[in-house]
């Protein structure tokens, strides 16, 4: 990185760190006048989250779908403000801003076993790692994508570990899985991207053919620990609060068909994705890719097996 780059990123950074000692009424102002800017002025990748939407709830009106994009709209930049504000956060505002059922995790922490979690790009995400650390006896370890910039790389690492979270890069992510540690972890992954075509397994989400990374399941595997799927719900009514629950997906990957971890993942979060659809990440291009000819829709796939 040249010299003058680096002192922009440094001074951005510099600005980023005052702007998340304000006060969340001033932040969700300014996410305000960010959302007019980008969206209604700058009109940022309006074309790919309409056609989303549309290509996901077919059967929804014109006036629904965009009705849902506004939302989406002011929940992006909301996350983005919520997401600088965790740099100076303080642990007892954090604890209070999401509600957490701990019946699974209490359940499995007694008996001292690790779990994988894997989730998609729900609400805030990041404010969810940052609390589970400050909150579970856990320990935290959430497999992320390395940003390119290693300034902002720095920034973010300190922000996403100041409770104790272990980060690991995806590349990294079966060897640091199998590492020894000193207390039961949560093993955590977003699993909602889009990947190689070639290499994933392929359904069907949201009414639209899809693919799905393979690891978690790979993962789960090898450490023959419970998977848990965790959603994150929005608090509609109050501003930078949320839910998070978990559910079951199995105690025993290793005695699960091929490829029903992702089913059951994938049908979790299209179930959340369709209670709240404002609260999923839209503007990202999850349906660039299409299904390698030679590989079966998932449907025909399941016939084929029971004849």
């Amino acid at each position: 990185m040249d010299a003058m780059k680096t002192f922009f990123t440094r001074l951005l950074l510099f600005f980023l760190t005052a702007i998340s000692r304000l006060s969340w009424k001033i932040l969700y102002k300014i996410s305000d006048i960010f959302r007019f800017l980008i969206f209604d002025v700058g009109h940022y990748r309006r074309k790919v989250i309409l056609e989303n939407l549309h290509n996901s709830f077919p059967y929804y009106s014109d006036e629904t779908i965009q009705s849902i994009a506004q939302k989406y709209y002011q929940n992006f930049t909301d996350i983005i403000f919520e997401t600088i504000k965790l740099r100076s956060i303080s642990k007892k505002d954090l604890l209070n801003r999401f509600d957490l059922e701990m019946d699974l995790l209490d359940h499995y922490y007694q008996q001292q076993k690790s779990l994988v979690v894997v989730s998609g790009h729900l609400g805030n995400w990041e404010m969810l790692n940052l609390f589970a650390s400050a909150k579970l006896s856990y320990q935290i370890v959430v497999v992320y994508h390395e940003l390119a910039n290693d300034i902002f790389e720095d920034w973010f690492r300190k922000v996403r570990t100041k409770f104790g979270t272990e980060m690991i890069p995806m590349k990294d992510a079966m060897a640091k899985a199998l590492e020894p540690r000193d207390k039961p972890f949560l093993f955590v992954l977003i699993n909602d991207q889009s990947p190689v075509p070639e290499k994933a397994y392929w359904t069907s989400f949201l009414n639209q053919d899809t693919g799905v990374f393979r690891g978690v399941e790979l993962i789960a595997r090898r450490l023959n620990a419970p998977v848990l799927y965790m959603g994150i719900l929005r608090n509609e009514m109050q501003r930078g609060f949320y839910k998070a629950y978990f559910k079951l997906i199995t105690e025993n990957p290793k005695r699960e068909p091929a490829n029903q971890i992702l089913q059951s993942q994938i049908e979790y979060l299209e179930e959340d994705i369709i209670k709240q659809p404002d609260n999923w990440l839209w503007s990202h291009r999850r349906w660039k890719h299409l299904r390698p000819q030679n590989l079966l829709p998932y449907q025909r796939r399941e016939e084929l097996k029971s004849e």
